[in-house]
């Protein structure tokens, strides 16, 4: 199995070095990391049973025309924000019979991509786990691990089984769905009040979230549900209890979206909240706290967006300089 892994992040190296733990010729593209990575590889440190392990592509390269063999899989697993042009980042590296495989977050993300490739087997993913990269090379993972996926828009293909095999084997729970497009429903029912929040509460943890504010994180929960059942895919009825427990049940995280707004880096509002407020006014369900946090995530990275232009100005008597990736 050939693999090129988009992204050296906290999802693309974890799961990208779990294939390569299976016999998987795993590259990677990286960016920011790109020297460190090829220099000394990834080294991966999880507080679960997978214990420590370090990791070393067969390729490091920065663009995929670098590559000489097209994959059998390219593992896309980079954020999916605005002005990011995904098909063009892996246009280079995609064959004939290479499967495209989308293990990112966000609502109704997978279009841009199958429009971009019709004759290519699009397979679309979802992680949950805990699991953050600390430093250039450097990923922790924290808890679980559970992936889900599916061809897109539906079905279940021979590539996408064998995919679920290989992570089954070094000891993942991979489920394998026809019906990725309502898993992808199913997680947003998490993201969507918890990294918001997150972001808007001035860096509180998961936990802290929602031991504070569970009425409210409940409420964005039950305006998820009622969106993806207006929108053909109702979810189960426990659905946000289990939510819940589990998130009382993780450690203390910083959720994805956190850690980008921290580091200064765009952030998913648009594929986890846009997304979902649309489908909302489009199926004309009553979406009142999603609007709400919609429109403060707007106004919070707007606000965002003028303190970095205001930091790169003249400055009369100081200035601070913050290293983007």
């Amino acid at each position: 199995m050939n693999v090129l892994t988009i992204g050296t992040g906290a999802v693309g190296s974890f799961y990208g070095s779990l294939l390569a733990k299976q016999g998987a010729d795993v590259s990677v593209i990286a960016r920011s990391d790109y020297a460190h990575v090829k220099q000394h590889g990834i080294r991966i440190r999880s507080e679960t049973q997978l214990g420590e392990w370090s990791f070393r592509p067969k390729r490091v390269v920065q663009r995929a025309d670098e590559l000489d063999v097209r994959p059998d899989y390219v593992l896309v697993c980079i954020k999916v924000v605005e002005n990011a042009d995904r098909a063009a980042l892996i246009k280079a590296a995609v064959g004939p019979e290479t499967a495209i495989v989308l293990i990112e977050n966000g609502i109704d993300i997978e279009r841009e991509v199958a429009d971009a490739f019709p004759h290519n087997e699009l397979i679309s993913g979802l992680a949950f786990i805990c699991v953050s990269r600390t430093a250039p090379g450097e990923i922790w993972h924290q808890a679980y691990g559970r992936l889900a996926l599916g061809n897109y828009p539906c079905g279940l293909s021979a590539k996408a089984k064998a995919l679920c095999v290989r992570f089954e084997q070094v000891g993942i729970n991979c489920v394998a769905t026809r019906d990725i497009v309502t898993a992808r429903w199913q997680k947003c029912v998490w993201n969507a009040p918890f990294s918001p929040l997150s972001v808007l509460s001035g860096g509180l943890s998961t936990d802290a979230i929602v031991s504070a504010e569970e009425p409210l994180v409940r409420a964005i929960m039950q305006e998820v549900c009622a969106v993806a059942c207006a929108a053909g895919h109702p979810l189960p009825a426990d659905v946000i209890d289990k939510n819940i427990d589990s998130t009382y049940k993780m450690p203390p995280y910083k959720t994805s979206m956190l850690l980008d707004f921290e580091a200064g880096r765009p952030l998913e509002v648009e594929a986890i909240l846009g997304n979902t407020v649309r489908a909302g006014r489009r199926a004309g369900v009553a979406i009142p706290y999603l609007e709400a946090l919609y429109a403060l995530m707007r106004l919070r990275t707007r606000r965002s967006l003028g303190e970095c232009e205001r930091s790169s100005a003249p400055a009369t008597c100081c200035a601070m300089e913050r290293e983007m990736p």
